[in-house]
């Protein structure tokens, strides 16, 4: 099996595409990583987040906003030989993207990224939302500074 890194956009955001979740990798305060699967969007080289405006990953992201975003999809087990062990392994595709946490705060901005993020996971981005739901959630984008991509046994 041969790995293979992947450059072309079209086939990276098809990677990230086929993702239900993505894992935001974080540091915190002690300098710990904290690591977290977060819903998502993907548009023009920027990964979409959105959260409850407390709680412990807001803290963080507030304090460190660099994250490193991992995504993984196509996972199929293969083997050489059923009765040896390390001829086993794992085809994937996979993307990896840095970058450090905006904090959205623009009400019709707001918007915009939460039918992104609904787009994701109803092929649809045009949804209506009322102003406390709006008012209360809080909003993210991860402009991508880096961005790796690797497939395996594909």
């Amino acid at each position: 099996m041969k790995s293979r890194m992947i450059s072309l956009p079209d086939v990276i955001e098809e990677i990230i595409s086929d993702c239900e979740v993505c894992y935001v990798g974080m540091i915190d305060r002690e300098q710990m990583p904290y690591t977290l699967p977060f819903n998502f969007g993907y548009a023009e080289e920027t990964v979409y987040l959105h959260s409850a405006p407390t709680g412990r990953k807001i803290e963080v992201l507030r304090n460190n906003p660099n994250v490193c975003i991992a995504f993984s999809t196509a996972h199929q087990l293969y083997k050489q030989s059923e009765k040896v062990a390390c001829s086993y392994g794992m085809k994937y595709k996979s993307v990896l993207i840095s970058g450090k946490v905006e904090f959205v705060e623009d009400f019709d901005e707001k918007i915009r990224i939460l039918n992104i993020i609904m787009r994701q996971y109803t092929h649809s981005g045009d949804f209506s939302y009322n102003d406390p739901a709006v008012n209360n959630v809080t909003v993210m984008k991860v402009r991508a500074l880096k961005t790796e991509a690797k497939a395996f046994g594909y």
